[in-house]
């Protein structure tokens, strides 16, 4: 007489259950890897941002982003221009004017007013950050339309010498399901053109789930407050020039203890977003 082994029907049932939970609980943390993890070579010496009024709220990210880089870059020279529209998407940019020769970026204001004129070069613009409407990609209309102009903006960032980036916007303040759909939308447009993404939605969803007290929104809901164009700098830093900002002692007056959680914040998003 043979013995074979039966397993409980209730410890079937179990590790069925346990099974699907996994399932689940994978699927619900699931989003597209991305695959460009940095810029490669040397951090990029001039860099325009295109978007709209979440990049020039707070006097603008990219002036934030400069002071970062005066203490943690101090020999680096950098040069960036900001072309922003009121409530624009990415269809509304016409990003080949903005390469042009003696165009943008032809002079800049140094010291007391004293005007510099930048010495023409190949590439105008080495790095182009883009962002689209604050929910254009995921939006059932218009998200055919960030495919198509994250795909033609992309091309013709690459046909003037610069590389194309995507900065991943963040969620409104009442509608935080919007943050896995802007991330997974941003991670799959820039996978497909070959491009690196600046997660800062994924950093706003981070402090808030650290510090829900500090409150990175306007009265809006949409727009940044002075500490979300903080934290949106600092991820930014970190992922385009391969730089921590933890320790930067510049503020924007947020105060340090403030300005440390923000820029730790930044950091670990960056690092966890292009490890997966």
């Amino acid at each position: 007489m043979s013995l074979r082994h039966t397993t409980p029907r209730f410890v079937k049932l179990a590790i069925a259950t346990a099974l699907l939970l996994s399932v689940t609980a994978t699927a619900g943390w699931a989003q597209t890897r991305p695959a460009v993890k940095d810029l490669g070579g040397t951090p990029p010496a001039s860099v325009i941002y295109i978007g709209n009024s979440f990049f020039y709220y707070n006097n603008s990210m990219h002036g934030h982003i400069a002071l970062m880089l005066r203490e943690g870059m101090r020999d680096f020279k950098h040069r960036a221009s900001s072309v922003t529209i009121s409530g624009s998407g990415l269809d509304w940019h016409d990003v080949g004017s903005y390469f042009r020769p003696a165009g943008i970026g032809k002079y800049s204001f140094v010291g007391d007013n004293e005007v510099v004129f930048n010495p023409p070069t190949d590439k105008l613009f080495e790095v182009a950050v883009m962002m689209d409407c604050s929910q254009c990609p995921v939006h059932p209309t218009l998200s055919k339309s960030f495919t198509e102009y994250t795909k033609k903006h992309s091309d013709t960032v690459r046909k003037n010498g610069g590389k194309p980036v995507f900065f991943m916007s963040w969620a409104y303040q009442d509608k935080p399901e919007m943050t896995q759909q802007l991330a997974e939308a941003y991670t799959v447009a820039a996978n497909a053109n070959n491009a690196l993404v600046i997660p800062a939605g994924l950093a706003f969803a981070n402090s808030i789930k650290q510090k829900p007290d500090l409150n990175l929104y306007v009265a809006d809901k949409r727009h940044p407050s002075l500490a979300g164009t903080y934290l949106a700098a600092a991820t930014t830093y970190a992922t385009l020039f391969g730089k921590s900002p933890v320790g930067l002692k510049y503020d924007a007056g947020l105060g340090a203890d403030t300005a440390a959680h923000l820029q730790k914040v930044a950091q670990d998003t960056v690092q966890q977003y292009l490890a997966r």
